[in-house]
């Protein structure tokens, strides 16, 4: 185990009723935009590299309530095609992609968060920011209407 890394250290389990304490996972689940276009319903995560497909499932269907039909993970390996200053290779962490299939009739859409952003590049064309580029150019070449028709490299 490399230095640093935590090792999940779960509650103790005690005989009686209910535990009356509060168990949060010591993972994490990031829902990430794919790549690559996936059916609507499989929603992409990267998690913890700890992590099996039962957690996973498990994760979601406990604390998230959501149904989950498959859970299938790949390991994404990091690039190590970078030196740093020593000229030494530098290598980024490793992570592991989950794709989760919905239960059924279930989709997944990420949320627009920017719907105006995408309206506007949408419907803006390159005729329309030439325009706008020129009429700023006239402006900022107009002359100063304070120097009478003098021009501005004539220093006063």
């Amino acid at each position: 185990m490399a230095t640093g890394a935590k090792k999940a250290v779960y509650p103790l389990f005690q005989l009686g009723g209910p535990q009356l304490r509060i168990f949060r996972p010591n993972f994490f689940m990031l829902a990430v935009r794919p790549g690559v276009p996936q059916p609507e319903d499989t929603v992409q995560f990267r998690v913890s590299m700890e992590m099996t497909k039962v957690d996973i499932k498990n994760y979601l269907e406990k604390i998230y309530n959501v149904p989950v039909a498959a859970v299938r993970t790949r390991i994404q390996y990091g690039a190590n095609n970078k030196r740093n200053h020593k000229n030494q290779r530098v290598k980024k962490p490793d992570y592991k992609v989950a794709y989760v299939q919905l239960g059924q009739g279930q989709t997944f859409q990420f949320p627009n968060l920017f719907p105006e952003k995408e309206q506007d590049t949408e419907t803006r064309s390159f005729e329309d920011f030439r325009n706008k580029y020129m009429e700023r150019e006239k402006q900022r070449q107009k002359g100063d209407p304070r120097r009478g028709g003098v021009p501005d490299w004539f220093g006063l």
